[in-house]
């Protein structure tokens, strides 16, 4: 099976290496074109001047773009060139209306779309171990298998096109809920003076676990927050819940608070760091004073005596 991937950014290059390793990648796109040029180069495939020249070269595309807006671009460009019969498997995160309404742009040109959004973060798009939940038409899903399978470990058909990014939207409310609380529970160890190394390697083998506290609390620990899923793209995300829960006349109070959150992070120029830098506001809570009036405590800054 031939494999175009379109959207070269942080999730992107791992999983176009991971089709690479299969044997199934033959060309590669990226609004940057230096970007394509230099990953095409380096595996030995094609990085066609438009999206139009990559779809005809390949039987499936798979996409990975930041929004909406860019979704639906990049499907109108590969509709040019798309033969009947071709799959893309969009894994970008976004609504579900744009996901019915990319499906509709190809339906036309006999072309199957799948709204695959994906989570495991950078980590996961560079092991192949990400969880790929699946919207569309079973046939379909049942032959972009081969291609999904080389890109993740969990593989999730949940019904027509949309039900993958509804599907990612629940994904994203959690995440949500469980970096607060781990910024909150990291901010209060702290405060406590606890040594949060060893902090972390406890509490990562105990019920309050998860993957975002083993994998981001050791940035809360250092204070850097490398962009693994950045603050203005979880915030983009949980719009898209919220405008979803709107429709019910629902708001809900764990993305509500994330939201104001994400929006102080972004104002103060960090919109670009990792979503862990939520720590950044809780840690603000216990530098004002702890909770008997005094200074709160601080363990002493790397290379103290």
């Amino acid at each position: 099976m031939r494999v175009g991937f379109v959207g070269l950014g942080a999730m992107g290059v791992g999983m176009a290496r991971n089709l690479h390793k299969k044997g199934m990648l033959r060309a590669v796109w990226n609004r940057t074109s230096g970007k394509a040029a230099a990953l095409a180069a380096e595996l030995g495939v094609a990085a066609p001047a438009t999206l139009g020249e990559l779809a005809s070269q390949v039987d499936v595309v798979v996409s990975c773009v930041s929004a909406d807006a860019d979704v639906l671009e990049v499907t109108r460009g590969l509709a040019q060139g798309f033969k009947p019969g071709a799959l893309l498997l969009d894994c970008s995160t976004v609504s579900s209306e744009t996901a019915r309404t990319a499906a509709e742009l190809l339906q036309p040109r006999g072309v199957e779309f799948l709204d695959c959004p994906v989570s495991g973060g950078v980590e996961g798009a560079r092991d192949a171990t990400l969880a790929i939940m699946v919207g569309g038409d079973p046939a379909a899903f049942e032959r972009a298998k081969p291609v999904l399978e080389a890109l993740g470990r969990t593989i999730a058909h949940f019904g027509p096109v949309g039900s993958g990014e509804a599907a990612k939207a629940t994904n994203q409310i959690m995440c949500a809920g469980i970096i607060d609380a781990v910024a909150e529970a990291m901010a209060f160890a702290r405060a406590q003076g606890l040594p949060l190394p060893v902090l972390i390697d406890t509490l990562g083998k105990g019920a309050g676990s998860s993957w975002y506290f083993v994998h981001r609390a050791p940035n809360m620990a250092r204070g850097t927050y490398p962009a693994g899923f950045r603050v203005r793209l979880h915030e983009k995300d949980l719009r898209i819940c919220h405008d979803m829960a709107a429709r019910f006349g629902v708001q809900l109070p764990v993305v509500e608070r994330m939201l104001a959150e994400y929006a102080e992070l972004v104002a103060r120029g960090y919109g670009d760091e990792d979503i862990s830098a939520t720590f950044r506001l809780k840690e603000e809570l216990f530098e004002r004073t702890n909770i008997m009036g005094a200074p709160a405590l601080r363990p002493p800054p790397p290379g103290a005596p």
